[in-house]
């Protein structure tokens, strides 16, 4: 059974973007750097040549991954979610039940995760952690630094 990810649009676009860019630019630069190496006459003895064929396989082995995330995606519309719980695409705002500070996520899939914007996987300790809880319910989460309790005071889709 394939594992469906689901995306916003912002960034399924995104990775098709990547993936083009991969497929025209990446393999265009792979294919320089292989003939390049066999310039340098035998290939049995060239590093430069190995490295090249090692990127090339790397290069096609992330075009397929790519690929096979963009057939089995599904494009939310945040028009279409709820806010009564966490969920893909909500925003959470938790506070540490132990220090009382607070903090906001965005629960997104593991391709858009990226925590410099505050936007988490829910595959992580604390997104998976989260999912389905309400407002007013403790989330017992462990993380690297042991086991925490975060309250979720609200959710939003933003």
């Amino acid at each position: 059974m394939s594992n469906i990810t689901y995306l916003t649009q912002e960034g399924y676009d995104k990775l098709k973007k990547q993936l083009e860019s991969l497929k025209t630019d990446g393999r265009k630069e792979v294919a320089d750097a292989i003939a390049e190496a066999r310039e340098k006459g035998d290939l049995s003895e060239n590093a430069e040549y190995d490295a090249a064929k090692d990127a090339q396989g790397m290069l096609e082995l992330k075009i397929n991954e790519l690929e096979k995330t963009l057939s089995n995606a599904r494009i939310l519309d945040q028009n279409d979610l709820d806010d009564s719980q966490v969920r893909v695409l909500s925003t959470a705002e938790i506070k540490d039940v132990k220090t009382g500070r607070t903090v906001k996520y965005k629960l997104v899939s593991e391709t858009e995760a990226n925590l410099k914007e505050k936007k988490i996987s829910v595959t992580s300790p604390i997104g998976k952690g989260l999912l389905g809880k309400k407002v007013g319910e403790i989330a017992e989460i462990q993380t690297p630094a042991g086991s925490k309790e975060f309250e979720v005071v609200k959710i939003t889709i933003e």
